[in-house]
């Protein structure tokens, strides 16, 4: 994949990102991984770390996979790729908006969009729970029942999505409370 391969591919994602970074990381992953230019597992690594850093995790993403295949070049092509259409549209539905937003046609719109993109967001966060909780791969090379679940990465991630529920902790704790799990039990 070439350098202005790299920025039209992140060009679709940044078109077709509706709903925010979760959205984004669906559209990479179908590109990227489908493509076999990058592992499934790195690329949910890359979430992770995307995850953990400040800033919108779809740029995060987009700079951290153009650094890692093209360096600072390619990193700051795949970011801009990806900010470009967002950047365009917005400059248009600030001029326009406020004449259409109560047409029942635009309404109409957003309700379909808001369902979409939920679903969208739904299947990519499927897909990290598939990589980071359950080991597909191992029970699929074993055979074995008690190999498709990490028992220790599922009764963590049962604890936090209580926890994120029942208490209004600030997500950086749950951060760095993942990296200490990780750490110490792994």
């Amino acid at each position: 994949m070439s350098l202005f391969q790299l920025f039209l591919v992140f060009v679709y994602v940044g078109m077709f990102t509706i709903g925010g970074g979760l959205v984004a990381i669906t559209l990479m992953q179908q590109e990227l991984v489908g493509r076999g230019l990058i592992t499934a597992e790195r690329f949910y690594n890359m979430v992770a770390i995307s995850e953990s850093t400040p800033g919108p995790i779809g740029i995060n993403m987009a700079t951290y996979i153009g650094y890692e295949m093209y360096g600072i070049p390619g990193g700051i092509i795949a970011t801009f790729g990806t900010v470009l259409p967002s950047l365009v549209v917005i400059i248009v539905i600030a001029r326009y908006f406020g004449k259409f937003q109560d047409k029942p046609l635009v309404k109409a719109a957003f309700f379909g969009l808001r369902a979409g993109t939920t679903g969208m967001i739904a299947v990519a966060a499927f897909q990290v729970i598939l990589v980071a909780v359950l080991s597909l791969d191992s029970f699929s090379r074993t055979g074995r029942w008690q190999d498709i679940a990490d028992w220790r990465a599922f009764a963590f991630f049962c604890i936090i999505f209580v926890l994120q529920v029942k208490i209004d902790w600030h997500p950086v704790f749950f951060i760095i409370l993942g990296a200490v799990f990780g750490i110490i039990f792994l």
